[in-house]
């Protein structure tokens, strides 16, 4: 199979360029929308070989990208950015695993017949072009192409400058499965140029574009909040909590929260703020510490005066996504006190209790409005592979038309198909 490669367009007309894209994509997106389950498959199929065969040129891409980074990012940034060989065969797995999921497009919703006779049905459709704005993580191409041509969505990538290369590598294979399929490769397309004003484009294209997703900081998001004229699904930062309530067995506790902040510090679903109830503190605190030697654990005055190895935090930190081995601890005087605490901080992505109760479980998983609230589990599990969903275009905090990971089910939106026998209306 010959790897594609993606249109390039210099930076020169960055309107027209764009413009262009979302003229394509929009008719790329009527074949897509029309293509049957096994088409796509193949497509999926196609373009996890392309990337299996493609991985030396990939990893050489992502090098480079790493390279004219320079100096000062912090190594949490370099490993959302890196791409090896593992990661190469794990974007290919999951365009295979995405093969094998079932089709969301045609389901059947629900189903009336009205006593005039008309059958109504209404069924599950394809978007139509969606616009994924994301910083850092080449992996999201991937994903995020693989559940767009599953869910019959074209779709338009602006990933980070700092990805530039990766991105472009990986489109790259996946127009070369759309291809071999019989595809137009316009379902997937990346924009050729760095200028941040092709954001801006995109989120003002309202004849072409009908869903932008942004995925990456605060910085980001806002700036979508405040510029987009299309449509949006918001993807906010991470300020995951974990709970460490006063009936928890603290070793699992402790277990548990090791994973959810050091397993890999700069996805999404780490746990960056630990809150423990005052009745356990005085056994968590030195555990906890003990297990988390290599973390710059922060606490209040409390927590300080329990174990003063712990440094001081401020109240920024409370607020803030580290996205490194960073985290806050906050001492809290019981179930209420915590729910309140965290619904003030939380940004509404995960968060977690630990606790052998599961009455105060129940209340805590009622009272915290997150996307994804958890019991004995680390936050890390908050991700769309984990949910059984192949893979994740991103983790939804609103809460209109889809919340949480989003994966096939939620790229679909729906219409009805009313069939009649010569029905007039009076």
């Amino acid at each position: 199979m010959t790897v594609m490669q993606p249109i390039q367009k210099p930076a020169t007309d960055v309107g027209s360029h764009v413009a262009a894209l979302c003229a394509s994509a929009k008719a790329a997106a009527r074949q897509l929308a029309a293509a049957d389950t096994a088409t796509k498959n193949t497509a999926l199929r196609a373009a996890a070989r392309a990337l299996r065969t493609a991985s030396a040129d990939l990893i050489a891409a992502n090098e480079a990208d790493i390279a004219g980074l320079g100096d000062g990012k912090p190594a949490s940034f370099i490993d959302r950015l890196r791409l090896d060989e593992g990661r190469v065969l794990a974007l290919a797995d999951a365009l295979d695993a995405i093969a094998e999921l079932p089709d969301p497009v045609g389901r059947e919703l629900a189903r009336f017949d009205r006593p005039n006779g008309l059958d109504i049905r209404r069924v599950a459709v394809p978007i139509g072009v969606i616009a994924m704005i994301y910083e850092s993580r080449p992996n999201v191409g991937a994903d995020a192409s693989a559940l767009c041509i599953k869910s019959g969505n074209a779709i338009i990538l602006r990933g980070g400058s700092e990805s530039i290369r990766s991105t472009a590598a990986i489109v790259g294979c996946m127009r070369a499965g759309l291809v071999e399929a019989g595809l137009s490769p316009d379902c997937v397309q990346t924009v050729g140029t760095t200028d941040r004003s092709a954001v801006t484009e995109l989120l003002h294209a309202v004849d072409h574009v009908d869903l932008v997703i942004p995925r990456g900081g605060r910085g980001l998001v806002e700036l979508v909040r405040r510029e987009a004229r299309v449509p949006t699904l918001l993807h906010l930062d991470g300020n995951c909590h974990s709970y460490v309530h006063a009936d928890a067995d603290v070793a699992q506790a402790v277990a548990i929260i090791r994973n959810a902040k050091l397993r890999r510090t700069g996805v999404c679903g780490a746990t960056e703020s630990i809150v423990v109830d005052r009745q356990i503190a005085a056994k968590v605190l030195p555990a906890l510490i003990d297990a988390l030697p290599d973390c710059d654990l922060r606490g209040d005055a409390e927590a300080i005066a329990i174990d003063a190895r712990l440094s001081a935090a401020n109240d920024s930190d409370w607020g803030t996504e580290y996205l490194d081995a960073i985290a806050s601890v906050k001492i809290v005087d019981g179930l209420d006190a915590a729910i309140e605490f965290i619904a003030e901080h939380s940004s509404g992505h995960t968060d977690a209790i630990l606790t052998r109760n599961d009455d105060a479980a129940r209340r805590f998983m009622v009272a915290i409005d997150s996307a994804v609230v958890m019991h004995n589990a680390s936050t890390q599990f908050s991700d769309g592979g984990e949910f059984g969903m192949g893979a994740e275009i991103g983790i939804a905090t609103g809460k209109m038309h889809a919340r949480g990971p989003v994966g096939l089910e939620q790229l679909t939106s729906f219409k009805y198909l009313v069939h009649g026998n010569g029905q007039i209306r009076a």
